[in-house]
């Protein structure tokens, strides 16, 4: 269990009732252990780097805390969708059998992406290592740059 210090009134000595409810879910949901990715506050959509050069697209989405069977990616008419949905539970019980402390969460995200018609699908790879997932998207031979000597 995790013990949250509350502010307390200065006037009063007291916590208010509307303090009380500001600090718990301002300040006491962040103090749970096992956080992760997932808990942070202004979770919404993982962040996503894109880069492209001459032979290739690279897509880096952060994403800590996931393992890379949590992940889904998929290509369908053009748009590349990565997705993900992950269930935690901690449950703790005393000798009785009687829960201590049960929690649960559930957690899902998606994001898609616009294939240009450069991308080869076909040749699409993913890995993920330490807390980042990498796309790579190659680009058709015929939109490779080329240089053409002269004779």
């Amino acid at each position: 269990m995790t013990l949250v210090k509350f502010n307390r009134d200065k006037d009063k000595g007291l916590s208010t009732f509307s303090n009380f409810v500001d600090n718990f879910f301002n300040d006491g949901w962040n103090r749970l252990p096992g956080k992760s990715f997932f808990d942070d506050d202004n979770f919404n959509i993982p962040a996503v780097n894109i880069q492209e050069n001459d032979k290739e697209f690279n897509i880096e989405l952060a994403a800590p805390g996931l393992d890379k069977k949590d992940f889904k990616i998929e290509i369908d008419h053009g748009v590349l969708t990565i997705s993900t949905e992950k269930e935690n539970k901690v449950e703790e019980k005393d000798k009785a059998g009687n829960y201590t402390r049960r929690e649960f969460s559930y957690h899902s995200f998606r994001r898609s992406f616009q294939l240009p018609d450069t991308v080869n699908a076909d040749d699409i790879k993913a890995g993920y290592d330490n807390g980042l997932l990498n796309i790579t998207l190659p680009k058709r031979e015929a939109v490779k740059p080329k240089t053409i000597s002269i004779k």
